[in-house]
């Protein structure tokens, strides 16, 4: 009898085995189709989000330029946490709006976008106010070898009245800030790609997407700040091609930076003026009705004019309010004393 009984008990245990093999096998075959339907979501997310995807890297590789070339891969390192500390916020507060709020998900897309084309028009009116001669230039150069800064941290600082060291600080902190907001329109879309899928392909597809974004972007700027070192190490090369391909990088780079600056300041209107208009349904409809059916070039280029010329108005009124706002706050303050 204890023999048999131990027979039955191996049987049960085999006949368990079993049952966990399968199942194990069944749920693998489940997990790699889940990881196969988040590959693809995740490169169709991907694929929607590559125009502020160029953009974003505009951006961030022309507000990472300029400061000292022995502290550039220290400020994209630090811009990349942000950025990721960015996602970590970002990921979970899109996943609840979108479940319980998702109506408010379009507000606060259009509040980031009129922030983004109020940072553009200041940069435009600082840009415009500056005037230098030769000695500025000499001046500058010798106060940034002192403090260990770049000219351009001490030019600007001039200009807003602060230490250059704090310049280069806060230079960081509007990176991410600007990282913040174009993070926010890549996962709205990421997310609007996904929105009828269950919450846990949702939030596979937002984690790739967000740690993908942030590799690929900040991985193709520290290349881009570097990329006179890289021309410095080609020169030292014994072929002819390779020095002549180094010299070529020295002297395109700062070319690339000031297209750069060029590109990043557009892409402000261009992505704060979509975000915009996206939430203005008169503009956006008309947009929809008149410009887009003709096709070819109209199509292409006549809404991305319109949400450039949306943002740079909208920009200028929330600049003349921050003015006012700024010139009325000391008299305020004063008469409070």
């Amino acid at each position: 009898m204890a023999g048999a009984g131990l027979l039955m008990l191996l049987d049960d245990i085999a006949a368990l085995l079993d049952d966990v093999a399968l199942m194990t096998k069944v749920a693998a075959r489940k997990s790699a189709a889940m990881a196969d339907d988040v590959s693809v979501m995740s490169k169709v997310a991907m694929q929607k989000t590559a125009g502020v995807l160029g953009d974003d890297l505009a951006l961030n590789a022309e507000q990472v330029a300029g400061v000292r070339a022995s502290r550039e891969l220290p400020v994209v390192w630090a811009v990349a946490k942000g950025s990721l500390l960015n996602k970590v916020i970002l990921v979970p507060a899109f996943l609840l709006i979108s479940v319980f709020i998702p109506w408010l998900i379009t507000p606060l897309l259009m509040l980031g976008g009129a922030f983004l084309c109020f940072e553009g028009v200041e940069k435009i009116l600082h840009s415009l106010h500056q005037r230098r001669n030769g000695h500025d230039v000499v001046q500058e150069a010798a106060q940034a070898q002192a403090q260990g800064v770049a000219p351009s941290s001490v030019r600007q600082a001039r200009a807003l009245h602060l230490e250059p060291a704090a310049y280069e600080k806060e230079k960081v902190s509007g990176a991410i800030r600007t990282d913040f907001i174009l993070s926010a329109e890549i996962l709205a879309i990421a997310l609007s790609t996904v929105a009828t899928e269950p919450v846990t392909k949702q939030i596979a597809v937002l984690v790739v997407v967000a740690l993908a974004i942030t590799v690929f972007v900040y991985g193709i700027v520290a290349g881009i700040v570097r990329m006179d070192d890289v021309g410095l190490w080609l020169m030292r090369k014994p072929s002819e091609a390779m020095q002549s391909l180094g010299r070529g990088l020295i002297a395109f780079t700062p070319w690339l930076m000031k297209g750069l600056s060029i590109v990043g300041t557009a892409a402000m209107f261009l992505v704060g003026g979509s975000l915009l208009v996206h939430g203005i349904a008169p503009i956006q409809t008309w947009v929809d009705a008149v410009l887009v059916p003709p096709g070819g070039v109209v199509a292409a280029l006549a809404p991305l004019l319109v949400h450039v010329g949306v943002g740079a108005v909208i920009g200028g009124v929330v600049v003349l309010l921050v003015s006012a706002w700024k010139r009325w706050r000391p008299t305020t303050a004063a008469q409070s004393h």
